[in-house]
């Protein structure tokens, strides 16, 4: 990690540690943590960090980005600050300002698909997308018989049905009934649905692997603490066997999540094989994790970890709900299978050797 990288992680770290701790979010019912914390992190250009200088953002590279997202996984904290580093990456791929305030992007399922009319406007239906109710403004790709391109738009300008996520995030259906976009533009020759989808995988895979670290972390303090029969859990060797295998689970997604991000701000296109195959692995074995350390964990955790005072839930909720976010374990598994396949064979090991 470069020393701007540690600088960033260190940042990032004490904002959400100072202004989004974890316990003191689930025993609030109120709201009004939200707005220090996104101040502190929209002053310290966490929020808009893929955003060139030029563009009013902090101007910095890939790598930097995803560090703070992989901070913002260890904390889960129920703020669209990873959405808003999305959409600001999606707005500056095709040269448009990115405006103040949270935002959010649109499709987040492979499968929908927003429209380009011929007179500018937008029309379609995005699922699940995170935070819409919340956010002043989408990042759009959008399509037309002439390829893709990226649009802004004000959410008030689009018909939002709320919705929710396993942890109670919004998580909304998004109508674009011609929609009128502040701004579109042509988006790059390397960039298009899929791309924007391996790109969002990619996030969501760093988020997963930070929140295990967590999850991790609480279950080993758990399991230390928690005395049955005159000694701590964690001294049963079931129960270590058990915490060995979320150890496993939790390094698997790491270095899954960490290769594909690696790939990707080394990359100078997306249109490559290899970034296909590092990010759909990662999504893959993210999710896959994210399904076993939260069964584990719960499991060690006992009826406590279920309860609504517990902050378990806080992080497990939220990974097991990232799953579907631009494209289930399932779907990358097979465009995975789908695309080795139509290269044949042989090539299989000269790509799988290439990484």
């Amino acid at each position: 990690m470069s020393e701007a990288q540690n600088m960033i992680t260190e940042t990032a770290t004490r904002i959400f540690a100072d202004l989004a701790d974890a316990q003191t979010i689930n025993n609030s019912k109120e709201s009004a943590w939200r707005e220090p914390l996104w101040r502190a992190l929209a002053q310290a250009g966490l929020t808009l960090a893929w955003v060139p200088q030029a563009q009013g953002g902090a101007g910095a590279d890939l790598a930097d980005g995803f560090a703070v997202i992989r901070v913002a996984g260890r904390f889960a904290a129920p703020v669209p600050v990873v959405e808003t580093l999305l959409a600001g990456w999606l707005l500056a791929r095709a040269q448009i300002a990115s405006p103040d305030g949270a935002m959010t992007v649109a499709p987040m399922r492979p499968d929908d698909r927003v429209m380009l009319d011929s007179g500018g406007t937008l029309s379609g239906r995005a699922r699940g997308i995170a935070f819409a109710r919340d956010a002043g403004h989408l990042a759009v790709c959008a399509h037309d018989q002439a390829g893709a391109s990226i649009a802004i738009v004000e959410s008030a300008a689009c018909r939002i049905a709320a919705g929710g996520s396993l942890a109670g995030d919004p998580l909304d259906v998004v109508t674009f009934d011609r929609a009128t976009p502040l701004r579109v533009a042509r988006a790059p020759a390397d960039l298009d649905q899929t791309s924007f989808m391996l790109m969002g995988a990619a996030v969501r895979a760093l988020g997963t692997a930070g929140a295990l670290e967590t999850v991790l972390e609480l279950t080993l303090r758990h399991a230390n603490e928690r005395v049955a029969f005159e000694r701590p859990i964690a001294k049963f060797q079931a129960v270590q066997h058990s915490l060995a295998r979320l150890a496993g689970e939790v390094a698997a997604a790491m270095a899954a999540a960490g290769s594909a991000a690696d790939a990707i701000a080394r990359a100078e296109s997306f249109n490559d094989d290899a970034i296909f195959l590092e990010v759909a692995a990662a999504k893959i074995r993210s999710a896959e994790a994210a399904a076993e350390g939260s069964a584990i964990a719960h499991q060690i955790h006992g009826a406590i970890g279920f309860t609504r005072e517990h902050i378990l839930h806080r992080f497990t909720l939220r990974m097991l709900g990232w799953r579907d976010d631009f494209g289930n374990e399932s779907h990358w598994a097979a465009a995975l299978g789908s695309r080795v396949a139509a290269r044949g064979g042989g090539e299989l090991w000269p790509l799988l050797a290439s990484r």
